[in-house]
């Protein structure tokens, strides 16, 4: 996790600077989008705050009331992070956008937003390539869709596509105060926080997809399956490994439930045995599987149960292999 703080540090301290220089910048020029962006870059403080706070509960310990541990607090405060983008961020700038369309209001010192835009580009771009070093850095071959789709770090892709959205709105932002000063129509500053509200609000739901899914429980990469079936097919006391349920609890902490069919000539000393190999050989393989659940069960009994929940998936021979 501490790559992932590392992220969030950085995001926090850019936006921090970013926002202060665009709420005096607002302030001198009467820009609607650029109050627009200062409510943007504040917001997503307090995010990096919010996601730092998750970061840090999410690394306690197990304990009596959380066996497996707090992972899943870091994904409910990203999807705090989420709500907060839709409902502060692209909400104030929809407010801030029909208002000024409304009542538009000439723009004065426009050479102090472009300084700021400029900067502002700058610190925003500073940040956003840490975050894509450490999401490329995660995502190997992939796509960056399937990555993203993937990945159960939310702190790091929440960061992404924060500066994402930020550097988006910045150049709208910039679109429109050239708009509004070459033509004259102060409109065009409306225009610009609409589309800004329009970009975070886009954010936000892509954000709140993917972390409700992994507040509710995702499976684990398929890698992680197939390593398990594979370690403990490899045992010379199963006779099958018939199938593996994961569920992620946390960006490094996953519950595995494997379903083996062992040798009928065992004693349970010596199944205890082979489930104490299968662990330890899943533990250094994955050591982010912290608990590793072994049911002994036929692969008939296996499909049978499958079925139940899953009636599409069927291999042959009526048997699954996970």
């Amino acid at each position: 996790m501490a790559g992932s703080r590392m992220v969030v540090i950085a995001a926090l301290m850019g936006n921090a600077a970013v926002a202060a220089t665009k709420f005096v910048a607002a302030a001198f020029t009467g820009s609607s989008a650029m109050l627009s962006e200062g409510v943007h870059s504040l917001v997503d403080t307090v995010n990096q705050v919010l996601m730092l706070h998750g970061i840090r509960r999410a690394a306690r310990p197990p304990d009596p009331k959380h066996p497996f541990g707090y992972g899943r607090e870091l994904y409910f405060w990203a999807f705090i992070v989420a709500l907060m983008v839709f409902a502060l961020g692209a909400g104030i700038s929809f407010y801030e956008g029909l208002a000024h369309l409304r009542h538009p209001r000439e723009m004065a010192n426009p050479l102090v937003n472009y300084i700021v835009l400029g900067a502002s580009l700058l610190f925003e771009g500073v940040t956003w390539v840490i975050a894509l070093r450490s999401f490329r850095a995660a995502k190997g071959r992939r796509g960056w869709i399937q990555a993203f789709r993937d990945s159960k770090d939310a702190s790091t892709f929440t960061v992404l596509f924060e500066d994402t959205a930020a550097m988006l709105g910045l150049l709208i932002a910039l679109a429109g105060i050239v708009a509004t000063q070459v033509t004259g129509d102060p409109r065009y500053d409306g225009y610009a926080s609409l589309g800004i509200g329009a970009v975070l609000a886009i954010t936000a739901i892509l954000l709140a997809r993917e972390t409700k899914g992994l507040l509710l429980g995702e499976l684990a990469q398929r890698q992680v399956v197939d390593d398990i079936l594979r370690i403990a097919g490899s045992d010379p006391d199963v006779r099958c490994a018939n199938g593996v349920l994961t569920q992620q609890l946390g960006p490094e902490s996953i519950i595995a439930a494997l379903s083996a069919d062992f040798h009928d000539v065992l004693t349970t000393p010596q199944i205890e045995a082979c489930v104490l190999r299968i662990e330890r050989a899943v533990q250094r393989t994955h050591p982010d599987v912290t608990a590793l659940f072994v049911k002994p069960q036929t692969a008939q009994t296996w499909a049978k149960r499958r079925l139940r929940w899953d009636p599409n998936r069927v291999a042959p021979d009526g048997i699954d292999a996970g």
